[in-house]
């Protein structure tokens, strides 16, 4: 299938999800998966397409929870200075456990630090994106559970561009970057510590076209989720969300299907995340949360509140 092709079949699957709104949770079977993700500001947990019951945070402005491995901890960055432009935000990255308790700030609140994930090589460790003061370069930093601010430590250099997106078991990152001496790209880049990363280029038909963004590894590493962009100029509405098959030691994305669309209507379709082990990708559109069950190419609303403004979800479990 070439890109034309992807394009015409990507429009048919976003003028699907549109229709499919009105699905109710009970066309999801038995099984029902539970997410973390942000209504109104604060952070919930809640099996998808049920009424919440109550926020894990309150008060604040708390954005783009992650989910860890072992199931416990949610990592996420809370707003403490606000701007219309987002890259000027100052935020604190934080920690709770999923029941609620636990809460401990990573980082002092004097940094714009964004979208957190965890590791997947056992370490449950914590990776943010933290800009650079004098431009707008990010450097990706990490921490631990149970650190205090001032503890974090930069995996890369703030002379380069680097973003991480998600990980893999064999503690490799996959990352947007312009490393040293290389092109703008997408890369599984391997930390070393008090030394330099290694990246390896990752190969993709729309990574030579457009923008690859909030991408999701799968948890068995065969399969990712991503939002595309055609062209460089960063906007936000108007994306395409795409699955697709991944090869971690081929380095490929491969076997492209677009499942979500607002090409032309401008919605902010976004963050994609695999959700009930493969079976579902959860993702939100013009302020509500919608489940995609790959097995049948279906697509329904799960979020119940028509008042709230629903984003960011991330299915149990499973990080980035």
């Amino acid at each position: 299938m070439n890109l034309s092709q992807l394009r015409r079949h990507t429009f048919a699957a976003g003028l699907a999800v549109g229709l499919a709104v009105f699905g109710t949770a009970a066309a999801f079977g038995q099984e029902r998966p539970r997410a973390s993700y942000y209504k109104d500001g604060e952070i919930h947990i809640t099996v998808l397409g049920e009424p919440e019951t109550r926020a894990i945070t309150k008060g604040h402005w708390d954005f783009k929870p992650s989910w860890s491995t072992t199931g416990d901890y949610l990592v996420f960055f809370r707003r403490l200075k606000n701007d219309p432009e987002v890259s000027k935000w100052i935020t604190a990255m934080c920690v709770i456990k999923s029941d609620g308790t636990g809460f401990h700030q990573l980082s002092d609140g004097t940094f714009t630090d964004f979208n957190p994930t965890w590791t997947r090589d056992g370490t449950n460790t914590p990776v943010w994106n933290r800009k650079h003061p004098d431009g707008g370069r990010y450097s990706i930093m990490a921490s631990a559970i149970g650190a205090s601010p001032g503890q974090e430590v930069a995996l890369t250099d703030p002379s380069y561009h680097a973003w991480v997106h998600s990980a893999l078991r064999d503690g490799r990152l996959l990352v947007a970057a312009t490393p040293p001496g290389r092109r703008r790209g997408y890369y599984l880049m391997t930390p070393h510590a008090g030394g330099t990363p290694t990246f390896e280029r990752i190969s993709c038909e729309l990574g030579e076209t457009g923008i690859l963004d909030r991408i999701s590894v799968s948890p068995s590493e065969t399969k990712i989720c991503f939002e595309y962009q055609t062209g460089f100029k960063y906007e936000l509405p108007g994306r395409t969300l795409y699955v697709a098959d991944f090869d971690a030691m081929q380095r490929t994305i491969t076997n492209l299907t677009p499942f979500a669309n607002a090409e032309g209507a401008k919605v902010w379709y976004a963050y994609p995340r695999f959700t009930n082990g493969e079976e579902s990708i959860v993702f939100h559109a013009g302020g509500k949360l919608f489940l995609y069950t790959l097995a049948d190419g279906s697509t329904r609303q799960v979020s119940t509140d028509d008042a709230a403004d629903y984003r960011y979800p991330h299915g149990e479990a499973t990080p980035n």
